[in-house]
Order: C-alpha cells, then sequence, then structure tokens
C-alpha cells in the first residue's frame, strides 16, 4: 500500500535508523517498498544498507528535489511516503498512517499528511532549531517532517519541482492548511 522514499547523502547511520522504524510497517504490510535514493560521491556505502535491508537503491546526480521526483516516479505503491534520512517515526505510525488513507478514501477529498515534529531529546538546540520551531508555529509544516500522499493527489498537484529550492516546504504550501492534515505521530531526526 506504501511506498516511502527516503534521500539519502551517503551517511550510513541515518539511513539504518529510518529503516529500522519502517521494520514494523513493512511486517505489518502496510509498507511495500522503500525506494534509498543516494545523492553522494560514493554511494556503495548506501548501496549495501539497501541491499541488506532488501530496499530498491537509485544513486541519483542533482539536486535533492529532483531525487524526490525520481524516486516517486520510480515508486509504484498507490500511497507515497516521503522521509529524510535519519526521521524516526513513533511506533503508532503504522495504525495511524492506516486510517488516515482509509479516511481520505472513504473521504473522496484529497488529503495529504505530514508528521509531528519532535526534537531529540539528545540533542542540542541551536538558533537554528530555535528558529526552525518558530517558522513552524508561523508557517506551518516544514520539509523535515515527512509527506504522505496518494499518489494520484502528488500527480493532480505537480509532485515535486526537480529545479525548485525548498521543493519539500513548497509542495507543503501549495497543498495549503486545508488539503493537509499533522499526524499525531511524531517524528525525531536523529
Amino acid at each position: 500500500m506504501l511506498s516511502v522514499i527516503i534521500p539519502t547523502t551517503g551517511v550510513e547511520q541515518t539511513a539504518v535508523a529510518t529503516l529500522s522504524a519502517l521494520v514494523p510497517g513493512a511486517a505489518a504490510g502496510v509498507v511495500s517498498e522503500v525506494l534509498l535514493i543516494d545523492r553522494s560521491n560514493d554511494s556503495s556505502v548506501i548501496e549495501r544498507v539497501a541491499d541488506v535491508a532488501g530496499c530498491h537503491f537509485m544513486k541519483f546526480e542533482g539536486s535533492h528535489a529532483a531525487a524526490l521526483a525520481a524516486g516517486a516516479a520510480k515508486a509504484r505503491a498507490p500511497w507515497l511516503m516521503f522521509l529524510p534520512a535519519g526521521a524516526v517515526l513513533d511506533a503508532g505510525w503504522i495504525d495511524e498512517t492506516m486510517q488516515f488513507a482509509q479516511s481520505v478514501a472513504a473521504g473522496g477529498r484529497p488529503r495529504a499528511g505530514v508528521f509531528r515534529y519532535a526534537r531529540s531529546p539528545y540533542a542540542t538546540v541551536s538558533l537554528r532549531d530555535r528558529l526552525r520551531s518558530v517558522a513552524r508555529a508561523v508557517a506551518g509544516p516544514l520539509g523535515d517532517q515527512g509527506l504522505l500522499i496518494a499518489r494520484e493527489h502528488y500527480r493532480q498537484i505537480g509532485g515535486y519541482e526537480p529545479d525548485a529550492k525548498r521543493a519539500e516546504t513548497r509542495l507543503l504550501r501549495q497543498l495549503g492548511r486545508s488539503s493537509r492534515t499533522v499526524l499525531r505521530s511524531r517524528i525525531v531526526m536523529v
């Protein structure tokens, strides 16, 4: 039911952290495929991680937005989940994701979901983190909160623009408040 698209930059630890949070979803049959799209010069580490984890691997040269768009184009499931490498989802994300997809299908009105952002309790808080927190409160969700969207809805709104800066945030703004839901499940960056 769900294709998970994770852009990476060659860092094994962040990719593995995100993949480990997805294992229960794969076991429950919610996650049908995971695509690791690596933009680093040396992709051998991420390619090995993908092989061990049973994920699809794509080496990609281009912008972050273009990598997201390429991953969406290759994904096969009816629902897409975009997660940044290093994102770890709360344990309840599986049930909530299924309920959200079912309610969108039953409601007949396209909606997208973003996860509730939570800072890691072990991270030091920088000025940048505080500014991003203010930006979330004022402008709404940011790209590092992930995105859950039906493939057809993604296509209707034009998806990620390959040449756009901050494409994730732009897409969230394009969805608008009326067609996006902040889910109860938290996303923590490690």
